[in-house]
C-alpha cells in the first residue's frame, strides 16, 4: 500500500505543472478590435501627458475607450472558451493517459505487483532457507551433459581394468589416487570424485585440506559449477583443516554468489585476491566476476582498486634475474611497501606478517621489523600458533622478540 501511495504522489507531482500550463496557456488570440481599443487607451495616456487634451475630454474619453474595450473582450472570450475548454482537456487528457498507462504497464511488465515489501533481515532468512533446500549432488549431476572421452579405446580400456582391480581391493590408496587422475583426464568428474571419496575415506583422520579441497573441487566440476549442498560440507571440512586453502576458498565465495549472498561473496573473494600469489588459479575467474559481486554486495569495486595479489609472479622472477642488485633490492623494497599496505589496510594471516617482519630483517630495517612485531603480536595476541610463527620471524629478521 505504502508503495502505490508513494507512486500516485510521485505521478501528480509530476503531471501538476504540465496540466498547470495548459491552463494558464493562452487560448485564443485576441480580437483585432481589442487590440484597437487598447492603442487607443495608451494614446490617451500620451495626450493627457503632454497637455494636448484637456483633464476632462481625456477623462470622458478614456471611460468610453474602456467601456468599449470591456464589451469586446468579453464577447471575444465568449466565443472562444468552449473551444479552448475542449482543447484544454483534450491536451491534458493526451498527456495524463499515456503517462499513467506505459508507468502502469512497465510496473506490471518489470515489477511484482501485490509482492509486500521486505525487510533485509527477512530477505537473508528466505534466502537461507532456499539455499538450504536447493538441489543435491545428484539432481545437479544429472543435467549436465554427458562429456567423457572415449576417443582412446586403449585408454578406456585400462580404466576399466582400473575399476575392476579396485573393486576387489577397496583399500588400495595408490590405486584409488590413480583412479582419480584417470577418471579426471577422461572427464568422468562423477566417478573421480567417487574415487577421490575413496581417498578421503582410507586416510581418515590423515586427510589433509588439499585432499578435502581436491574432493570438494571434483564435485563442483561435476556438477557444471554447481555447489551442492554435500559439496558445501566438504568445503566446510576443507577450511575446518586448513583454513587458508585458497581452493576451497574460491569455490566457497561461489557457493554464496549462486546462492543469492553476495555480502558473504564479497569479503571472501577480495580478501583472498590480497592473500594470494599472483600466479593462483582462482584469480582469473574471480576477477570475471568479482566487480559485479562487489557491485551486489553494495559496494561497487573497480578491478584496479581491488587489493594486489601477494609475492612475484613467474614473470617478475624472470624479470629480476636480469636485474642489477640494485635494481633487485628496489623491486623487494617495492614488494615489501605493498604488503605492509595491504596488511595495514585490509590485515591478513599471520604468515604474512612473518613474511613482512623477515623481509625487513633481510634489508637491514629492524627497527622496522620490531615495530611490525609488536603490532602483529597485539593482533594475534590470542592465537598461540600464530605467536609461535611471528616469534620465529622475529629470529630470522635478527631481532629480540
Amino acid at each position: 500500500m505504502v508503495f502505490w501511495v508513494t507512486a500516485c504522489v510521485l505521478l501528480i507531482t509530476c503531471l501538476l505543472p504540465v496540466l498547470a500550463a495548459l491552463r494558464s496557456s493562452k487560448q485564443r488570440k485576441d480580437a483585432p478590435d481589442v487590440a484597437v481599443y487598447r492603442d487607443q487607451l495608451r494614446e490617451l495616456e500620451r495626450d493627457a501627458a503632454r497637455g494636448t487634451l484637456p483633464e476632462a475630454e481625456a477623462e470622458a474619453a478614456r471611460t468610453e475607450v474602456a467601456r468599449r474595450l470591456l464589451a469586446a473582450d468579453r464577447a471575444a472570450r465568449e466565443q472562444a472558451e468552449p473551444a479552448g475548454t475542449g482543447r484544454r482537456w483534450l491536451g491534458g487528457a493526451s498527456i495524463v493517459v499515456p503517462v499513467i498507462a506505459v508507468t502502469l504497464g512497465t510496473y506490471l511488465w518489470i515489477g511484482a505487483p501485490g509482492y509486500p515489501d521486505l525487510p533485509l533481515a527477512l530477505r537473508k532468512a528466505q534466502i537461507e532457507a532456499a539455499r538450504a533446500e536447493r538441489p543435491g549432488q545428484a539432481v545437479a549431476q544429472a543435467e549436465v551433459p554427458d562429456n567423457i572421452d572415449t576417443s582412446d579405446p586403449q585408454v578406456t580400456e585400462m580404466v576399466g581394468q582400473l575399476r575392476d582391480i579396485l573393486a576387489e581391493r577397496p583399500d588400495d590408496l595408490q590405486g584409488w589416487r590413480l583412479a582419480v587422475q584417470t577418471e579426471s583426464g577422461l572427464r568422468n568428474f562423477e566417478a573421480a570424485w567417487q574415487a577421490q571419496n575413496r581417498v578421503v575415506a582410507i586416510l581418515g583422520d590423515d586427510a589433509t585440506g588439499d585432499d578435502f579441497a581436491l574432493l570438494a573441487e571434483l564435485m563442483i566440476i561435476a556438477a557444471g559449477g554447481y555447489v551442492s549442498p554435500e559439496a558445501e560440507e566438504v568445503l566446510n571440512e576443507t577450511l575446518r583443516r586448513d583454513p587458508a586453502n585458497g581452493t576451497a576458498r574460491y569455490y566457497q565465495g561461489s557457493m554464496f554468489a549462486q546462492g543469492g549472498r553476495p555480502d558473504l561473496a564479497w569479503p571472501i573473494w577480495r580478501r583472498l585476491v590480497a592473500e594470494s600469489d599472483p600466479d593462483a588459479p582462482w584469480l582469473e575467474p574471480i576477477y570475471a566476476d568479482i566487480e559485479r559481486i562487489s557491485s551486489l554486495a553494495g559496494d561497487p569495486t573497480p578491478l584496479d582498486q581491488l587489493p594486489r595479489p601477494r609475492g612475484p609472479s613467474a614473470a617478475d622472477v624472470d624479470a629480476a634475474a636480469g636485474m642489477t642488485l640494485e635494481e633487485r633490492m628496489d623491486m623487494i623494497g617495492g614488494m615489501v611497501e605493498g604488503l605492509a599496505s595491504r596488511l595495514a589496510s585490509d590485515g591478513g594471516p599471520p604468515e604474512d606478517w612473518a613474511r613482512l617482519i623477515t623481509a625487513h630483517g633481510v634489508l637491514g630495517q629492524q627497527d622496522r621489523a620490531a615495530a611490525v612485531y609488536a603490532e602483529a603480536k597485539l593482533v594475534f595476541a590470542d592465537n598461540p600458533g600464530a605467536l609461535d610463527t611471528l616469534f620465529q620471524a622475529a629470529e630470522r629478521a635478527g631481532i629480540s622478540p
